[in-house]
């Protein structure tokens, strides 16, 4: 994708130069390429901008394993909360952190990891404007993040989660560097936006399957009418419902092993 945009940039250019008449046609292409590039970094599923987990390997899925992964945190009252609630089901989970928080939280950092759970990279600041970032600025983002964490739980992150799943081509280059893989997700359930829990739950579990990459939230999580945050309101079923079909629940880092 990303050669066949340069090598329509260089065309546009080569018209214009042979036949100058021609450039609101060469520029009319460029526009729209920039567009359509645009719109793919908007998907946070696609694979068009460099290698996307957006499922489980096959050897995941043969094993009938799935994954459950919690963005934004940590968070202290939410966190803890939920890492008792894995406790009691028995599961683990990966939690891409934001580095600025975990630098505020550092012990529940390494409570999330204690637990037998994994902490991934979901950028130092989780700026809303991250899909805008050139090649420095993301490095920069994901750098510090790595750095943060590292030192926090000494481990360091293998997987990268965007904000919000966006991106632009200037991601991939900056993961190969840092030796990360990129990770979205199967389904979601919105969890930020929804107050309704059942709703949240009847989305994931409809989508849960071997392999499935399940999201949910312990930062920025919504809360019921009744003040519960949905994280806490829906796991409940959800890892009940996963036990129940013969799901196992594994890390990112787990899965990805043969």
């Amino acid at each position: 994708m990303i050669r066949a945009s340069a090598a329509l940039h260089l065309l546009a250019l080569a018209v214009v130069l042979i036949e100058p008449a021609l450039w609101p046609g060469a520029l009319v292409g460029v526009a729209l390429n920039h567009l359509l590039i645009a719109a793919i970094g908007l998907w946070p599923r696609s694979h068009w901008l460099g290698p996307n987990w957006t499922r489980l390997p096959a050897a995941a899925v043969s094993r009938h394993e799935i994954a459950l992964t919690i963005d934004d945190g940590p968070d202290p009252i939410v966190t803890p909360l939920v890492l008792d609630l894995l406790d009691r089901y028995a599961v683990q989970a990966t939690f891409f952190c934001i580095g600025e928080k975990a630098a505020r939280h550092p012990d529940l950092c390494r409570d999330i990891v204690r637990r037998g759970h994994a902490v991934e990279n979901h950028s130092q600041h989780h700026r809303h404007y991250f899909s805008l970032l050139g090649p420095r600025g993301i490095a920069r983002e994901l750098q510090a993040a790595q750095d943060t964490l590292m030192a926090i739980t000494g481990q360091r992150p293998l997987f990268f989660r965007a904000p919000a799943g966006l991106r632009n081509p200037f991601l991939d280059p900056v993961l190969t560097r840092l030796g990360l893989k990129l990770a979205s997700w199967s389904v979601r359930g919105f969890d930020t936006r929804t107050r309704d829990a059942e709703r949240v739950q009847s989305k994931l579990l409809g989508g849960m399957q071997a392999g499935a990459i399940l999201l949910l939230h312990d930062g920025h999580a919504a809360s019921t009418p009744l003040g519960i945050p949905v994280v806490l309101a829906v796991l409940p079923a959800l890892l009940a419902g996963a036990a129940a079909a013969g799901l196992h629940f594994v890390t990112l880092r787990q899965a990805s092993l043969p």
